[in-house]
């Protein structure tokens, strides 16, 4: 059944490809859109006028339906989705009048020579095998019918024809390709210091004068909200355990019935570290090697392994853990990293282990021949199941016994409710809505019950960390403008991010003014108690500890050894850095990435051409009125889509 859905879905992605190119093609475009916005008449359903060919909320919302194969889009994306789509009409009518006009057209032998690729299995030679044959695979395979697939078929080719003679003679030249390299291989190595204001909040500490003016001069930003406090009669789960005693017998009877649930395949506890070699040049490669090569003679001679993996593993996820992948089975893994780990004895290092991700280096922690565990080995997890499970049934039983009692009259006393069902009694502080309710939890339901209740009427039974509580209103404190008392710590929050950002800017400045006039950046850096740090060499495409990516730094890479940068703005922080060295690139790896340099500029300036093709037309249609949007009907189609 996988090979079939896999074959399916090549299909499926095959025939609409040119409709998903379409809707990237129009993301560009809903940034700039095709046609002017405007009145075409009060068709209710009609969004767009195309060269006197209407185009329908009704067109639109089909072809959406179709593309996405029904799947469900959230609603935040309907309306941007429906624009794409919209477009993606818009500019295949456009391609068709272009095409009358030049006399460009798709004949039917090669729509026919297409469908043969698609379907060879319906073709005997070149005769068809049969009609009715060929109408199933179209249906099953792309859930469309003949006639739809094959206008899907028409249209594409009719694009690819109008790609092919636009871009046809497109090039790339030995200089565009050997520039492209030493831009993606570039690499420079900067000192650098990073400066953030939440390392400095803590260290301001205004006057309550200061304090006090500044909340004079903001008090609008600090109203107080409504809070409420609340009596409740809880069924605490935890004391319904003391009802709900497992028995040896029920235990035993549980792991007889679920015995396919304790069988253990074989099984490997391991830990890795990985030195990643994706997408790196075979140059970069040889030099993971060695970086793998040094980690695993450390590991091998008495090194910790746990505290080089959380030092020097790329694998983000396991690298905190001392890079522990915890249990794997067969299977579960790659074969090279599964042959290693099945085959070395517990407590040994394996040596590099080669893989599609890179260079690994694996411990054995313990491992456990396939067998099915004994009773007692699961005991404990069987018995706290049971238990659950007993407890659930009673919680739900009293719960329910509860609501029945509160429908009757939501107006008794609480401590008679409480009383007859053996519930405990207690109050919560008072809370608005963002703050927990007491030790009941801060569910939304919990605070939508709790502030729509009146005064002296009792809550149907809901449910909230310890159990299920039955609320009334104790006391209600509107809400109101807050004093400086009730928002201090608020204030005072504020008060030190706004000027922990001043303080950063102003010490960047500092550095960034004494470094340029011939201070060392690192003496500076330690004169304020400031942290100075140095990169590894890092490409444009690179990414720099503490900083992220490099494209933050791109001036940097144009800036002369030495030469000062900054201070710049990152994510909230600002660095600032001097260049150390420049990298320039291998000119013997630029033979080996040739090729692929060459078709990916190539790629990139035919997709240039054709968008400046794309940008003409539409401007000639606009120009001469053969493009109108409904501006309500477009409007009611991307927000409520």
């Amino acid at each position: 059944m996988f090979k079939s859905l896999q074959q399916r879905n090549t299909m499926v992605k095959w025939v609409l490809g040119f409709v998903l190119g379409a809707i990237c093609l129009a993301m560009v475009l809903t940034l700039a859109p095709l046609g002017g916005v405007g009145s075409i008449g009060n068709s209710p359903d009609t969004v767009a006028n195309v060269g006197g060919q209407a185009i329908t909320v009704s067109e639109v919302q089909q072809t959406l339906k179709r593309e996405t194969s029904g799947q469900k889009i959230p609603k935040v994306l309907q309306g941007i989705y429906a624009r794409q789509v919209l477009d993606q009409l818009i500019y295949s009518r456009l391609l068709e009048m272009e095409s009358t006009r030049l006399g460009i057209q798709v004949t039917p032998q090669e729509q026919t020579e297409r469908i043969r690729q698609l379907f060879p299995t319906v073709f005997n030679g070149d005769t068809w095998v049969s009609k009715d044959r060929y109408i199933s695979e179209v249906e099953q395979r792309t859930g469309m019918s003949v006639p739809e697939f094959e206008e899907l078929i028409r249209q594409a080719l009719l694009e690819e024809k109008f790609r092919s003679l636009i871009t046809d003679g497109v090039s790339v030249t030995p200089a565009e390709v050997e520039q492209e390299y030493r831009w993606r291989n570039e690499k420079i190595k900067i000192g650098y210091v990073l400066l953030k204001p939440a390392d400095l909040a803590s260290s301001i500490n205004p006057s309550e004068a200061e304090l006090a003016a500044y909340f004079a001069q903001n008090q609008s930003r600090y109203p107080v909200p409504e809070r409420r406090s609340a009596r409740f009669a809880l069924l605490d789960l935890g004391q319904l355990r003391q009802r709900a005693p497992v028995s040896q017998e029920e235990i035993l009877a549980y792991y007889n019935q679920h015995l396919d649930d304790y069988k253990v395949q074989d099984r490997v506890h391991v830990e890795h570290i990985l030195f990643k070699t994706v997408g790196k040049t075979d140059a970069e490669i040889l030099e993971v090697r060695q970086k793998a090569e040094d980690a695993l003679k450390k590991a091998k001679h008495g090194g910790n392994f746990e505290e080089i993996a959380k030092k020097e593993s790329e694998d983000d996820a396991t690298k905190p853990k001392g890079g522990d992948l915890g249990w794997i089975v067969r299977g579960q893994t790659v074969a090279e990293f599964e042959q290693a780990a099945f085959t070395l004895p517990k407590g040994s290092i394996s040596d590099l282990v080669k893989t599609q991700y890179g260079f690994h280096i694996i411990k054995i922690i313990d491992r456990e021949t396939a067998r099915t565990k004994t009773v007692e080995e699961v005991r404990i997890p069987i018995a706290a199941a049971l238990e659950d499970k007993k407890v659930q049934t009673l919680s739900d039983d009293l719960a329910g016994q509860m609501a029945r009692a509160v429908r009757d009259s939501n107006r008794q006393k609480l401590d008679d409710l409480a009383k007859k069902f053996g519930l405990q009694l207690g109050e919560t502080p008072p809370a608005d809505v963002s703050e927990p309710v007491g030790d009941l939890g801060n569910s939304p339901e919990l605070h939508q019950i709790l502030s729509s209740l009146r005064p002296g009427e009792l809550s149907a039974p809901i449910h909230v960390d310890r159990g299920f509580a039955i609320l009334t209103v104790k006391d209600i404190v509107p809400a109101h403008a807050g004093t400086l008392a009730e928002v201090h710590d608020k204030v005072l929050a504020d008060y030190r991010q706004g000027k922990s950002l001043d303080a950063a800017r102003t010490r960047a400045d500092d550095i960034a003014r004494r470094t340029r006039a011939g201070e060392p950046l690192e003496k500076v850096a330690k004169s304020l108690n400031a942290d100075f740090k140095t990169s590894d060499p890092f490409a444009r495409n690179g990414s720099v500890t503490g900083i992220g990516s490099a494209q933050q730094l791109s001036d940097a890479f144009t800036m002369s050894t030495g030469q000062v940068g900054g201070p710049t703005s990152v994510a909230g922080n600002w660095v600032v850095y001097q260049v150390l060295e420049h990298q320039a690139p291998n000119p013997d790896d630029l033979t080996k990435q040739l090729a692929d340099l060459e078709q990916q500029l190539l790629q990139q300036k035919r997709s240039m051409v054709y968008e400046a093709f794309r940008k003409s037309l539409m401007d000639r249609m606009r120009q001469s009125g053969k493009v109108a949007i409904n501006a309500d009907v477009l409007k009611r189609l991307t927000t409520t889509s």
